[in-house]
C-alpha cells in the first residue's frame, strides 16, 4: 500500500528529536502556553517574515480568531472560494458572518480575481484567499482590489507552509494569515494545532487576547474571547519539524518533478505553476475526465489516491443557501485526483504509481 499521505513516516524520520522534545515538556511541568509555545511563535514568525505569531488549537480556530480580530461579525460578508476544505467556511460562520463564494482559476485552482471584484458589496468585511494544494493565490491582484475598498485580507495558508509568491512567503501579504498544523500538513504536529500570523501590532495584540477568553490579566475578560491554545507538546514537536520544513518541501518538489516527467505523455492535466510562484506540493493533484475510474482502479492496486475535494462547499447540504454559479469550481471537482505525496515517499514508489497510471491508460 502506498498512502496518499503518511504522517507516521515523518515522525519516524525525526523520532529521536521529537521524543526528546516531548520528554522535555513532560519534565518541565508546564503544559499550556509556556516556553515551547513562545519559542515556536518567535521562530515561526521569523520563518514567515512577520512580527507576530499566535499559536492556537487548530487551523479552523486560527481563521475564526483572525476574523474576530478584524471585527468580522453578524451581518458581515466574507468572500472566499468554494473549492477548499470546509474549515474555511466553518470559520466564517463561527464568526457570525455569511460566506460569499467566487470562482477559481482553472489552472491553479486559486481565487479568480476577476470574480472577486464583482462579489464585493457594502456588507463585505474580509476576503480569504486560499493557497490551495501549496500553490499561492494571485495576491497582488487580490490585495489591490481589497485595498481599494478598505477590506481586510486574511490568507488561508493551511496547505502552503513555505510557499513563495514573488520571493516572499505566503502568510506575509494579508492583514492576517492562518496556518493549520494538522498531522498531514507540510508542517504538521502530532495532533491538532494552528497559528495566526500578522505584521499588524494592534491585530496581533487583539488575537492574543481573543485566544484566551479576552484576558489581558488572568481571569479578567476585556471582551468575549475564545479558548483556543496551541499546547506545549505540539509546539515542541513543531519546533523540531520547522527546522526541516524547507528540506522537506524540496523533497516534495523533487517528487513532483518525477510525476511531471513520468505522466507528461498521458491524457492528464498536471499541476500548473503561476509565474513568480513556488509551489510546495502539499498535494500533487492531476485532472482526468475519467477520474472516478482511475480512483477505483488505483485504490484496488494499493495506491492511496484521494479527492481534495469531491463536492464544492456551495453544493454541500449545509451551505446550499449560499450557492452561486461557479463553473470552474464544479468542473474541477469532477476531475481532480490527488496522487501520493509526502517527503518520505521514495522515488521507487513514485515510479510504481506512474507505471500503474500508465497501464490504466494504455491497458
Amino acid at each position: 500500500m502506498i498512502p496518499v499521505a503518511n504522517p507516521k513516516a515523518q515522525y519516524l524520520a525525526h523520532k529521536e528529536e521529537i521524543d526528546e522534545a516531548i520528554e522535555r515538556v513532560l519534565q518541565s511541568g508546564w503544559y499550556i502556553l509556556g516556553q515551547e509555545v513562545k519559542s515556536f511563535e518567535l521562530e515561526f514568525a521569523a520563518y514567515i517574515g512577520v512580527k507576530h505569531c499566535i499559536g492556537v488549537g487548530s487551523g479552523t480556530e486560527a481563521l475564526h480568531l483572525a476574523l474576530r480580530a478584524c471585527g468580522v461579525g453578524s451581518g458581515d460578508e466574507v468572500i472566499s472560494v468554494s473549492h477548499t476544505a470546509v474549515a474555511t467556511v466553518t470559520a466564517i460562520e463561527l464568526a457570525g458572518a455569511d460566506p460569499v463564494f467566487v470562482d477559481i482559476d482553472r489552472d491553479t485552482y486559486t481565487m479568480a480575481p476577476e470574480g472577486l471584484k464583482r462579489a464585493i458589496t457594502p456588507r463585505t468585511k474580509a476576503i480569504i484567499p486560499v493557497h490551495i494544494y501549496g500553490h499561492p493565490a494571485a495576491m497582488d491582484e487580490i490585495l489591490a482590489i481589497a485595498r481599494e475598498q478598505s477590506i481586510f485580507v486574511i490568507e488561508d495558508c493551511a496547505q502552503a507552509h513555505g510557499a513563495l509568491y514573488k520571493g516572499k512567503k505566503v502568510g506575509s501579504f494579508g492583514d492576517m494569515a492562518c496556518f493549520s498544523f494538522y498531522p498531514t500538513k507540510n508542517l504538521g504536529a502530532l495532533g491538532d494545532g494552528g497559528a495566526v500570523v500578522t505584521d499588524n501590532k494592534d491585530l496581533g495584540e487583539k488575537a492574543v487576547l481573543l485566544r484566551e477568553y479576552g484576558w489581558a490579566k488572568r481571569y479578567i475578560s476585556h471582551f468575549s474571547g475564545l479558548n483556543t491554545r496551541l499546547d506545549e507538546i505540539q509546539a515542541a514537536i513543531l519546533r523540531v519539524k520547522l527546522t526541516y520544513l524547507d528540506r522537506d518541501n524540496m523533497a516534495r518538489s523533487n517528487l513532483a518533478l518525477l510525476y511531471y516527467k513520468g505522466l507528461a505523455d498521458l491524457d492528464l492535466v498536471l499541476p500548473k505553476v503561476r509565474e513568480g510562484c513556488t509551489h510546495v506540493f502539499h498535494l500533487f493533484v492531476v485532472r482526468s475526465t475519467n477520474r472516478d475510474d482511475l480512483l477505483t482502479k488505483l485504490r484496488a492496486q494499493g495506491v492511496g489516491v484521494s479527492v481534495h475535494y469531491p463536492l464544492p462547499v456551495h453544493l454541500q447540504p449545509a451551505y446550499k443557501k449560499f450557492a452561486r454559479d461557479l463553473p470552474n469550481t464544479e468542473l474541477v471537482a469532477r476531475e481532480i485526483l490527488s496522487l501520493p505525496m509526502y517527503p518520505e515517499l521514495s522515488d521507487t514508489q513514485v515510479i510504481r504509481v506512474i507505471n500503474m497510471v500508465e497501464e490504466l491508460f494504455h491497458g
